[in-house]
């Protein structure tokens, strides 16, 4: 049987692109199928503001006309610029339990990132650290996926390292249910306790009403807080107003936070209702009846993911932190959600892992992102 890489050229192909995984996964429980709109709005290179600053193709394989497996190639040139190499990326990685189908895709990424002169290659990363779906799962495969994290089959690791990658970097997600206060080390509270009368600092909810301004204030941590982090890009303004606007419908005032000292944002904590409780149902459309299975289901929501908790380096000796954890612990005693999962967090990231160890947390999935030199000899 003859297997063909394509780049996606015609709306056929990048139908087949965005399809694919349900011929692949679509019989597993655990699987979340994304929106279909929502994928190819991340796709669509004049709608998606990442491609303002980096360029991208995409790889069908196809065995005997039959799609068995994708990929992308990309490159940033603001991520470039700030870690100052010439990485490039792959994504949107889906196959069949097949080596040759991933050692093809794999080649055809890695050709063309060298044709641009790139002398690395990470991934998968659908586009960057900053998006949902990085990397591919190595434990915790009997776990649903919290929101913007997916469900991916133990080969696909396999199928990865088979193609010559090795381990770059573990993803982990903890699992932390934020009605066990006892479980606390009770230095946390007592750090909590003095934010306010000791530092001067206020914490509170975001504002939904005035959701791209709160936005834009936790992005300013974002982009700081986070700016040493292995495989952070700091988010241009048209990304935030991008963000912004994606997180309105999902956004609940109950489990995001702003610090503030002196009209200045210190810290945040962003957390998000697990809406794939929702899109489990849902098979990918909003249409004809998508819409009602949302309405429906989001009231049976009962986990969070804490997508990002952050405070800037010159305020994080006076325990905005464990201030933020605590207001966690407060909306848990008064909404639905007991619990769910913080991260993904950094395999080398011992601050915050201690801190989650700190608050009683256990790690329950890894994801792993892997890298290959595309230089001769190295």
């Amino acid at each position: 049987m003859s297997l063909e890489i394509r780049r996606v050229a015609t709306r056929r192909d990048l139908r087949s692109f965005i399809r694919l995984p349900w011929a692949i996964h679509r019989n597993h429980p655990l699987w979340v199928p994304p929106l279909k709109f929502d994928v190819r709005h991340r796709l669509d290179r004049s709608r998606n503001p990442f491609f303002q600053h980096a360029e991208a193709e995409y790889f069908l394989a196809l065995r005997d006309g039959e799609p068995v497996g994708r990929i992308s190639a990309h490159y940033d040139r603001n991520f470039n610029a700030f870690h100052h190499n010439e990485w490039g990326m792959f994504g949107w990685f889906e196959s069949r339990d097949d080596p040759l189908v991933a050692r093809e895709l794999l080649g055809a990424a890695e050709g063309w990132l060298r044709e641009r002169g790139r002398d690395r290659m990470v991934g998968p990363l659908s586009f960057s650290t900053n998006d949902q779906d990085a990397g591919v799962l190595v434990d915790g495969f009997d776990r649903p996926p919290l929101i913007l994290n997916q469900w991916t089959p133990p080969y696909y690791a396999e199928l990865l390292e088979e193609g010559g990658l090795e381990k770059a970097m573990d993803l982990l997600m903890w699992q932390l249910y934020v009605d066990e206060r006892e479980k606390v080390h009770p230095a946390i509270w007592k750090m909590a306790e003095e934010v306010s009368t000791k530092h001067g600092i206020s914490v509170r909810s975001m504002c939904k009403r005035d959701l791209e301004a709160e936005v834009e204030r936790f992005l300013d941590v974002y982009n700081e807080a986070w700016e040493r982090n292995w495989g952070f890009v700091p988010l241009t303004d048209e990304e935030v107003r991008h963000y912004a606007k994606e997180l309105k419908p999902i956004l609940d005032e109950n489990w995001a936070f702003i610090a503030e000292k002196d009209g200045e944002t210190v810290g945040a904590a962003l957390t998000l209702p697990d809406y794939n409780q929702v899109l489990v149902h849902m098979n990918g459309r909003v249409l004809p009846f998508g819409w009602l299975k949302a309405l429906y289901w989001r009231r049976k929501i009962d986990k969070v993911r804490v997508f990002a908790l952050g405070v800037k380096a010159r305020h994080q000796h006076t325990g905005v932190a464990a201030k933020l954890y605590e207001l966690h612990f407060d909306s848990a005693a008064r909404t639905p959600q007991r619990g769910g999962e913080m991260g993904w967090i950094l395999e080398t990231n011992k601050a915050m892992n201690r801190a989650m160890e700190g608050m009683g947390g256990k790690v329950v999935s890894k994801y792993r992102l892997y890298g290959k030199s595309l230089v001769a000899g190295r």
